[in-house]
């Protein structure tokens, strides 16, 4: 294997992830590039972690870190945090990456990426117990707590892992 190849298939994994329309309409139009930037060169060595608060801890600050390198107009937490949840589900997905970084050990402590259809599905399962959703924009991380934490529960009810009830909440939507 060639050495730059670990490297070059984060890279595609983080132009992939980000498709142009995962971050439309949230504020500027660069917002994807410089995302798909940002994730391209974050090191996931730190999240090759099986211990859920230091894996929160872990991915709190790569979201304020991505926040600073977004574009001024778009620099909000839930647009953030929906970049590096999607771009970590879909290393965790590859195979390569998911072996080099030890990425199984965090399956426990993926996040669901929230969007409108994955706060459809989880309202729709748990009725009156989620906030409004207020959009991925103006989501907070007191609001995002709460819509991971249903993820969690209707995910352990359907035997899966909440990174991967996103599938599901997707695919029942098309």
């Amino acid at each position: 294997m060639r050495r730059d190849f670990l490297r070059m298939l984060q890279r595609k994994v983080a132009i992939s992830a980000l498709p142009a329309s995962a971050l439309r309409g949230q504020g500027h139009k660069g917002l994807t590039k410089s995302a798909r930037e940002y994730l391209a060169e974050v090191n996931l060595e730190p999240f090759g972690i099986s211990n859920t608060r230091r894996f929160r801890a872990r991915l709190d600050r790569k979201t304020k870190d991505l926040i600073r390198h977004l574009p001024a107009r778009a620099r909000r937490w839930g647009v953030a945090r929906k970049a590096l949840n999607l771009f970590l589900r879909d290393c965790f997905y590859n195979h390569y990456l998911r072996r080099r970084f030890k990425l199984e050990r965090a399956e426990h402590c993926l996040e669901i990426p929230l969007d409108q259809i994955v706060a459809s599905g989880l309202q729709s399962r748990l009725a009156n117990s989620l906030p409004s959703w207020p959009g991925v924009k103006h989501l907070t991380p007191d609001i995002s707590a709460a819509y991971q934490d249903a993820a969690k529960r209707v995910a352990h009810k359907q035997r899966l892992s909440r990174v991967d009830l996103d599938v599901y909440l997707w695919t029942e939507r098309t």
